[in-house]
């Protein structure tokens, strides 16, 4: 039986190249999302191209819905928890509580629900992978950032916790860890729809890492033999060596 995969967030960026990279691997893919017309194009280019993968809409932060979604679901053997988000760039002094209870919600609430309700499926499975895409927020506190950066570190807690409690189990914990990725949404989202601040977010950078880099690394760290468990990757571009130090090209050199 072809082993099933499902991917929240898959409506672009990372999840949707997530999507691509397992269903081109033989899973059958479950594309989960909010934004249903998205995730059924993408399920209709996967089909086309003969790969198995279906679409199913749903806010991982109602938690009835996704127990229904987990019900009805008859196996799973990967859950790619990549459905996440940041919200504004405001400093603690002047943060909107409201902000920072939405990116608490989706990058940690929506993880838990996602997991607790998919868990039995993934035990028997008999080789689950219980994979989460956090972020070098995740570890790395900056200016600017304290709501997304305390979210991301809850994810980033919540993995290492559970692979703790699930040792002995048949369940692999993953924690992918991205750094600049140029995505069509992220940025934008968290500049309000700003595209000129969103843009301005990478510029000069050469080559900030593409949805399509992070997809390629969620798939490396499931394909892995089950008795290898890939417990943290971060994966930065090369022109960022760290949270505060990237390199940027000057207008004139470019």
């Amino acid at each position: 039986m072809t082993a099933t995969a499902v991917v929240t967030g898959a409506s672009s960026g990372i999840g949707a190249a997530t999507a691509r990279g397992l269903a081109a691997e033989g899973y059958d893919v479950v594309l989960v999302a909010r934004r249903a017309d998205r995730i059924e194009a993408l399920a209709e280019e996967l089909t086309a191209q003969g790969r198995s993968a279906r679409a199913f809409a749903l806010d991982v932060t109602d938690r009835a819905a996704v127990d229904a979604f987990a019900e009805a679901l008859p196996s799973c053997a990967v859950l790619v928890n990549n459905a996440g988000g940041a919200i504004g760039v405001d400093p603690i002094a002047t943060g909107d509580p409201d902000d920072w209870r939405r990116m608490y919600e989706v990058n940690v609430l929506g993880v838990l629900n996602m997991t607790q309700a998919l868990l039995p499926k993934l035990i028997a499975s008999g080789d689950g992978t219980v994979l989460v895409v956090t972020s070098t927020a995740g570890h790395v506190v900056y200016e600017g950032g304290a709501g997304y950066v305390a979210a991301k570190h809850g994810a980033h807690t919540l993995a290492a916790t559970l692979r703790l409690e699930l040792c002995g189990e048949p369940v692999r914990v993953v924690e992918i860890a991205p750094g600049m990725v140029k995505t069509e949404e992220f940025s934008l989202n968290r500049l309000r729809g700003d595209a000129e601040a969103a843009e301005a977010v990478y510029a000069g950078v050469p080559d900030p890492l593409t949805a399509e880099d992070v997809a390629d690394t969620v798939v490396w760290a499931v394909t892995r033999p089950p008795h290898v468990n890939i417990d943290l990757m971060v994966v930065r571009p090369r022109a960022q060596a760290a949270q505060h130090k990237v390199h940027r090209v000057r207008p004139e050199e470019r």
